[in-house]
C-alpha cells in the first residue's frame, strides 16, 4: 500500500507571489520526504483547483488524497471553502478517497518564523529597543477564529515580555495602525509589527503600509516558506492520513503493509500535543 497523496490547498491570489511560495512549500516537503507524492491547489482566483490537480493523480492512479490547507486559521476558508472542495472532488472522482486535514494554523510552532522574521526586519532598520508589539493577522468576521489567533498573540508577546495588541486586517479590527495607536496612547514609542501572514499580497501590504505611517519602528515580512511551515504541513497530513486508513481499512481487513512504508517514518501518534492547535 503506498502513502496517499499530499495536496497542498492555498487561498490563492492574483499575486503571483502567492502561488510562489506554495511552490516553496511543495519543494521543502520533497526535501524532507522524497518519496512523498506532494502537488499544489488554490481554493480560488488562480489555478490548479483541487478537483483539477485530482483528475491529474487519478490519471495516475492515485487512490487516497489528503488535502492539508495551508491557511493560518480556522476560518471561513477553513470551515466552509475547504469542506466544500472537498464536496466537489469526491462528486467529480468517487473511487478517489479524499479527506482535508486542519489548516497549519495557528500552530504555535510558526511563532519562531515570526521571531526570525522580525528579528530581519528590526536589523535591516537598526532597531535595538523595543517597548511594545503588534500581532498583524488577516482575520475573520468568526469571532471564535479570531480570539484562537489572538490567543497566539498572547503568546507570542508574553514570551518577550512586552505588552501587545492584537491587529486583523479585515473588518474585526482593529488595524495595524490602530493598534499602534493605542500602543502610543500608553507610552510606547518603539513598535514593532509581527506578521501572522503566510505570503505576500494586498492585504499583508496594506497593514504594513498603515503600520509604518503610525511609527511602527519594523514590521515583518510575511513567513514564507520556512522550514516550521512544512514540518506542520507534513504533521497535519500524518494525522489524516491515518483517519483515512483508519475509515476506509477496518482492521480486520488490513494487511501488513502500511501507507507510511514508503515515507520510512512511524504513523503518528495521536496525542493531544500533536493534533491541538
Amino acid at each position: 500500500m503506498t502513502a496517499p497523496a499530499l495536496v497542498l490547498l492555498g487561498y490563492g491570489s492574483h499575486d503571483p507571489r502567492v502561488a510562489q511560495v506554495s511552490a516553496q512549500i511543495r519543494a521543502a516537503l520533497l526535501a524532507i520526504r522524497p518519496s512523498l507524492h506532494v502537488e499544489v491547489a488554490f481554493l480560488d482566483h488562480c489555478a490548479p483547483s483541487a478537483p483539477q490537480v485530482v483528475a491529474k493523480l487519478a490519471r495516475r492512479g492515485v487512490t487516497e488524497v489528503v488535502l492539508v490547507p495551508l491557511l493560518l486559521s480556522d476560518a471561513f476558508h477553513a470551515q466552509v471553502e475547504v469542506p466544500a472542495a472537498v464536496a466537489a472532488v469526491r462528486a467529480e472522482h468517487p473511487d478517489v478517497r479524499v479527506l482535508a486535514s486542519r489548516p497549519i494554523g495557528p500552530e504555535a510552532a510558526l511563532l519562531a518564523v515570526i521571531d526570525r522574521r522580525l528579528r530581519d526586519a528590526l536589523r535591516s532598520r537598526r532597531v535595538s529597543e523595543l517597548d511594545g508589539l503588534v500581532f498583524a493577522a488577516a482575520g475573520s468576521s468568526d469571532v471564535r477564529s479570531n480570539a484562537i489567533v489572538a490567543r497566539r498573540a498572547r503568546q507570542w508577546a508574553t514570551h518577550h515580555r512586552l505588552p501587545h495588541v492584537t491587529a486583523f486586517a479585515t473588518a474585526a479590527g482593529p488595524t495595524t495602525a490602530e493598534a499602534i495607536r493605542t500602543l502610543r496612547a500608553q507610552g510606547r514609542r518603539h513598535i514593532a509589527v509581527g506578521s501572522w501572514f503566510l505570503s505576500p499580497g494586498l492585504l499583508f501590504t496594506r497593514q504594513a503600509e498603515l503600520a509604518y505611517e503610525a511609527g511602527a519602528v519594523a514590521v515583518s515580512d510575511p513567513m514564507g516558506a520556512e522550514p516550521e511551515i512544512a514540518e506542520v504541513a507534513l504533521v497535519r497530513y500524518l494525522v489524516s492520513a491515518m483517519d483515512l486508513v483508519d475509515l476506509d481499512a477496518p482492521a480486520e481487513h488490513v494487511g501488513t503493509s502500511s501507507p507510511f512504508d514508503d515515507l520510512d517514518l512511524e504513523p503518528p501518534v495521536r496525542h493531544l500535543s500533536v493534533v491541538s492547535a
